[in-house]
């Protein structure tokens, strides 16, 4: 399977109430197509987009990107992982742009109780979920490599996404036969 970037078709978005949702405020200014991996589980990941751009109730926030739910995956660096809960300030995280990857260290890492959206998307015959706040400052990277705001998804738009591989122990991959959902 392997950390192939490909498409993946949404098939199913749910509000799911309020959670612990985690913003990364980062030491840089982001690009407004640079942004994290975030999955709920390690099979794959979709990727959350820089707040940076206006919105109709937030101003621009080039330095951040709203990461979703606390117990998300996050691709951290090269292969392995962390859970939004463990990131800290002075964390060096793997930013993702259009033609780039760097590395970026965290200044802030903001907490707050939200509303949230569950979506489910399709990639051949695997599953991939991600957890985002339901806001309009949330964008996440379309198949068409244009930003899409998660409120305005509708079951059959295409998403970028990152295939993984499940099976990790302490962000490191490991041969395990296991079941994430």
């Amino acid at each position: 399977m392997g950390d192939a970037v490909t498409t993946g078709k949404v098939t199913k978005i749910t509000s799911i109430g309020e959670g612990l949702r985690v913003c990364l405020d980062f030491i840089d200014e982001l690009d407004p197509l640079e942004g994290v991996w975030i999955g709920n589980t390690g099979s794959g990941y979709c990727l959350a987009l820089s707040e940076n751009r206006e919105t109709d109730t937030y101003p621009k926030r080039p330095f951040r990107v709203n990461a979703g739910a606390y117990h998300h995956y996050l691709i951290k660096e090269k292969d392995t992982t962390t859970y939004l809960a463990e990131v800290t300030p002075g964390d060096a995280l793997t930013v993702i742009g259009p033609d780039s990857k760097r590395l970026v260290t965290v200044g802030r890492v903001k907490k707050e109780y939200r509303p949230f959206l569950r979506l489910e998307l399709e990639i051949d015959d695997q599953v991939v979920s991600v957890t985002v706040q339901d806001a309009d400052s949330v964008y996440l990277l379309s198949a068409d490599k244009t930003p899409i705001q998660a409120q305005q998804l509708t079951a059959g738009d295409m998403l970028t996404v990152r295939r993984d591989q499940p099976g990790r122990h302490l962000g490191e991959r490991i041969e395990e036969d296991i079941t994430e959902i």
